[in-house]
C-alpha cells in the first residue's frame, strides 16, 4: 500500500508539470515552442528584383529584414549602396536605413512596430549607379505572436524547388515577365552574307610606283581602324613616272598659271583685255591648280599613301610587298561587319510581296537572333520572277549590325508575313525540351521555382508563342533554367528558410 501511494503521487506531480509547461510562455508572449510565422515577398521593377523575408510583424518586436536586391540588367546582387525600410499608416510610421549590405546583395535593416494595424512596407534602394522605390501594401502588424499564427497559420511545404539567390548569382542566370506580344506567320528557310555596297571599298593606286606595305603583317581579315596607313606607292629611283618629277612640273606650271591668272584678273578689271580672254587665263589656272593638288594629296616621303576609309577589316590584298602598279591598279579591299546584305530564297507558292512581308530575323550568331528593324535595316527588294534556272524567288535585306559570320556563310531566316495576332510570348531561351515536349521555370517568389509544362505556338525568332501553359505576368527563367532543373532532382536542395 505504502508503494501504491508513492507512485500516485509522482504521478500528480508529473501531471501538474505538464500542465504548467503547456502554460507556459517566452518572453515575447508566445506559448514556449512556437515558432513566429516568417513571410517572404518578391517585387520586380525595371531596374531590381526585391526578395525580402522577414519574420511577421509583432507590436513591441523587431523584425530583421533579409532583403535581396538583384539588378535586373545582368541579374547580379548588389554590392554597394544603402536601403531604408519604412513602416507607413496614414502618412505616419517609422524607419531604419542599412547603409551597407550585409553580405553581397543582402541588406538586413530592422524595424520594431508600436501600433497593429495595416501598413505599406517601403523599401528605398540607392546604390551608386542607380536608385529604385519598391512599395508592398498590405502588411499587417499583429497585437501578439498568437494572433499572427491563428491568421496565417504555420509554414508548409509547397512542393516548390527552391534555389537561392546566392546560387542564382554565382552563375549566368536571368529571367523574363510573360509578356503580350506581336505574333506573326513566319517563313523558315536560310540565307547567305554578302557584302553590302556601301561597307566594301577597294583602294587603288594614285600614282605609278612600288608597293611599299607600312604594316608589317599585312593579311586578310587584320582589323584596321579608320585613317591607318596600309600602302606606300613611291616612285622614287624610277626613270620614268617618276612622282616627284610629275609634282615638280605640275608645280612649275601651276604657279606659272597663278602669275599668268593674277596679272590678266587686274587687266580685265580695269577693263583692258576682253572677257573671252581672262576666263581662258581663269581656266588655264583652275586645271593647273586642281592637277597639282590632286599630286601632292596623301604624298609622304616621295610616295602615295594610301589609308583605310573606316574602321573595319582587310577583305582582299591584290599586291605584293615591292610589286610595280599603274596608276589605277586595285590593291587592298577593305570592309566592316557593320552592314551586310542578306540574301534568302523561299518557294514562290508563299506569295510573299513587299506589301505583305513584315520583317525578317536573322542570326548574328549561333543562337543569337535578332531583327532587321532592330538594326535600323530594312527589307530591300523581293523578286518577282522565277523560270527554270531559277525557281525559287530571292529575297534582299539590308543589316546593319555587327556580323560576326563570315561572308558567304549561311545563317537561319525567318521571315514574318500577313497581319500579326496578339498572343502570349516568351524568349525562346526559357524552353526546356524532353521527347518533343516543352516546359518552363517559373519564379513564384525570389527563391521558390515550379516547373510547368507549356503548349507552344509560333516560333518569331527569339521569342515563341505560348498557347497553354502561362499567363502574361508570370516570370520565367531565360538562363540558368537547366540549373534550377537540376537543383530540383539532386534531393539536397537547401532549405528555403536559410539564415543570412
Amino acid at each position: 500500500m505504502k508503494y501504491i501511494i508513492i507512485v500516485l503521487a509522482f504521478l500528480a506531480m508529473s501531471c501538474n508539470n505538464k500542465a504548467e509547461n503547456a502554460h507556459a510562455h517566452n518572453a515575447d508572449g508566445s506559448h514556449v515552442g512556437e515558432e513566429i510565422p516568417r513571410l517572404d515577398h518578391t517585387i520586380w521593377t525595371d531596374k531590381t528584383e526585391l526578395f525580402v523575408e522577414f519574420p511577421v510583424l509583432i507590436v513591441g518586436q523587431g523584425s530583421r529584414f533579409a532583403a535581396h536586391f538583384t539588378e535586373m540588367d545582368k541579374h547580379r546582387p548588389v554590392r554597394e549602396g544603402a536601403v531604408t525600410v519604412s513602416l507607413i499608416k496614414d502618412g505616419k510610421g517609422i524607419r531604419n536605413t542599412a547603409d551597407a549590405p550585409s553580405s553581397p546583395g543582402i541588406f538586413s535593416p530592422a524595424i520594431q512596430p508600436k501600433e497593429a494595424g495595416n501598413y505599406q512596407l517601403v523599401f528605398d534602394l540607392t546604390t551608386p549607379g542607380y536608385s529604385d522605390k519598391i512599395t508592398i501594401d498590405d502588411v499587417t502588424v499583429y497585437a501578439n505572436v498568437d494572433e499572427a499564427i491563428k491568421a496565417l497559420g504555420t509554414a508548409q511545404d509547397d512542393g516548390s524547388i527552391s534555389f537561392l539567390k546566392e546560387q542564382a548569382w554565382k552563375i549566368d542566370f536571368q529571367t523574363a515577365s510573360a509578356v503580350k506580344g506581336e505574333v506573326y506567320d513566319v517563313i523558315n528557310s536560310s540565307g547567305v552574307w554578302m557584302p553590302s555596297p556601301s561597307s566594301v571599298k577597294t583602294l587603288v593606286a594614285k600614282s605609278n610606283g612600288v608597293v611599299n606595305f607600312a604594316v608589317g603583317n599585312l593579311t586578310e581579315g587584320m582589323p584596321v581602324k579608320r585613317g591607318q596607313l596600309l600602302i606606300d606607292v613611291s616612285s622614287q629611283g624610277l626613270a620614268s613616272n617618276n612622282l616627284s618629277t610629275e609634282i615638280a612640273k605640275a608645280r612649275s606650271n601651276f604657279e606659272q598659271a597663278k602669275a599668268e591668272y593674277e596679272r590678266k584678273k587686274q587687266l580685265f578689271e580695269s577693263k583692258i583685255v576682253p572677257k573671252a580672254e581672262f576666263e581662258k587665263v581663269e581656266s588655264n589656272f583652275n586645271i593647273a591648280q586642281s592637277n597639282y593638288q590632286g599630286l601632292t594629296a596623301g604624298v609622304s616621303g616621295g610616295g602615295k599613301q594610301i589609308r583605310a576609309p573606316f574602321d573595319g577589316y582587310i577583305t582582299a590584298i591584290n599586291v605584293a610587298n615591292g610589286d610595280y602598279v599603274d596608276q589605277g591598279a586595285a590593291m587592298v579591299t577593305v570592309g566592316t561587319h557593320r552592314s551586310r546584305i542578306l540574301k534568302a530564297q523561299i518557294a514562290p507558292s508563299y506569295g510573299l510581296t513587299m506589301e505583305n512581308a513584315q520583317s525578317i530575323w536573322y542570326q548574328t550568331k549561333e543562337g543569337l537572333w535578332r531583327n532587321v528593324a532592330s538594326s535600323a535595316g530594312s527589307i530591300l527588294s523581293i523578286s518577282k520572277d522565277v523560270d527554270n534556272n531559277r525557281p525559287l524567288i530571292s529575297v534582299f535585306a539590308q543589316v546593319n549590325d555587327d556580323i560576326e559570320m563570315p561572308e558567304g556563310s549561311l545563317t537561319q531566316v525567318q521571315i514574318a508575313m500577313g497581319n500579326a495576332i496578339q498572343n502570349t510570348t516568351i524568349p525562346i531561351s526559357a524552353l526546356l525540351e524532353d521527347y518533343g515536349s516543352y516546359s518552363v521555370m517559373v519564379q513564384l517568389s525570389g527563391e521558390s521555382f515550379e516547373r510547368r509544362p507549356v503548349k507552344i505556338g509560333k516560333r518569331n525568332g527569339e521569342n515563341v508563342e505560348i498557347l497553354q501553359g502561362l499567363e502574361i505576368g508570370e516570370v520565367v527563367v531565360t538562363t540558368g533554367a537547366y540549373q534550377v532543373k537540376m537543383a530540383s532532382m539532386s534531393g539536397s536542395t537547401p532549405a528555403h528558410g536559410h539564415e543570412h
